[in-house]
């Protein structure tokens, strides 16, 4: 009598047509990796750090929002590479030998009070002090080594921190700011729209001359909004290079870095394809990633 496949058997006989060849011929035709297997020719690799996220209250995991990886594939033509944001699992030299640029996305966690002398309060928990640690440390060791950094919204607040300056919980509680936090409904609830979350929301001036404004071509942009906490005081090596009309820091860099060490509070990452604030933004971090591939 024939036997009954079992689950396995039979995924397995599905692979059939996969059956006696080698597996790297297989995954070369995909067009995934050079016939000799060797790395000419291959793409920028970007760590993209992760954040601390419980699941359903139970399972510890790291997250990233798929938009940032899309943006490095697709605009920064680089492969994104996610790590653990936790220096208890990550070992920063390592990764940097592996990498060629870091990107330090926005997160749900503020950085912790405590890392630029303040007081904690608990309207702004839960933190994330594995993604602090790892992250500060990060901003320098990138620096250092002239590695590709990028920062966005919460990485943009961690350079800001790394290299000494001050966070503010809520920016719209200050005189004359206004409401920085991405839209809700009346009742309190996210604004189910994408496209309203996500749409820009104020100008930004940037200082003419500077990095930002020769990349962008332009003095004056608009940009998304989607955060409580913002820059206070500007850490010593923090070059302030666009300000909101209601003087919220939007745009930094890191004076005297080797390489590309740029920082922005809006969420550059949406539709970094089209929109061609974040297009252009993604486009020089893409340029700066080859060119210290080739460098290293």
């Amino acid at each position: 009598m024939r036997a009954t496949r079992r689950p396995a058997e039979a995924a397995e006989a599905s692979n059939a047509p996969l059956a006696g060849k080698n597996i790297l011929t297989v995954i070369a035709s995909a067009g995934r990796i050079g016939t000799n297997g060797g790395m000419k020719g291959r793409k920028p690799v970007v760590g993209v750090i992760g954040s601390a996220h419980l699941v359903e209250g139970k399972f510890r995991a790291q997250r990233v929002g798929e938009r940032n990886l899309r943006a490095v594939a697709e605009a920064a033509g680089a492969l994104p590479l996610v790590f653990a944001g936790s220096p208890d699992i990550t070992d920063i030299g390592a990764l940097l030998d592996t990498v060629d640029g870091i990107l330090l996305t926005g997160a749900r966690a503020n950085v912790h009070p405590s890392l630029f002398g303040h007081d904690a309060h608990p309207s702004s928990e839960p933190y994330d002090h594995a993604r602090d640690a790892m992250a500060l440390a990060l901003v320098e060791a990138c620096v250092a080594r002239g590695v590709p950094l990028f920062g966005i919204c919460r990485g943009f607040q961690e350079m800001n921190v790394a290299y000494g300056g001050s966070l503010h919980p809520e920016i719209r509680d200050l005189p004359g700011r206004i409401n920085h936090r991405a839209p809700r409904l009346p009742n309190g609830e996210f604004h189910p729209d994408v496209q309203v979350v996500f749409a820009d929301r104020h100008d930004v001036r940037l200082t003419p001359g500077g990095v930002f404004a020769k990349l962008l071509g332009a003095e004056c942009i608009r940009v998304n909004s989607l955060h409580g906490q913002g820059i206070l005081e500007p850490g010593k090596r923090i070059v302030v290079e666009g300000v909101a009309d209601d003087g919220t820091i939007e745009a930094i860099r890191v004076g005297e870095a080797p390489g590309f060490a740029l920082g922005v509070q809006w969420h550059a990452e949406y539709d970094a394809q089209h929109n061609p604030v974040n297009r252009k933004l993604f486009e020089a971090f893409g340029a700066a990633l080859a060119k210290h591939q080739q460098v290293r």
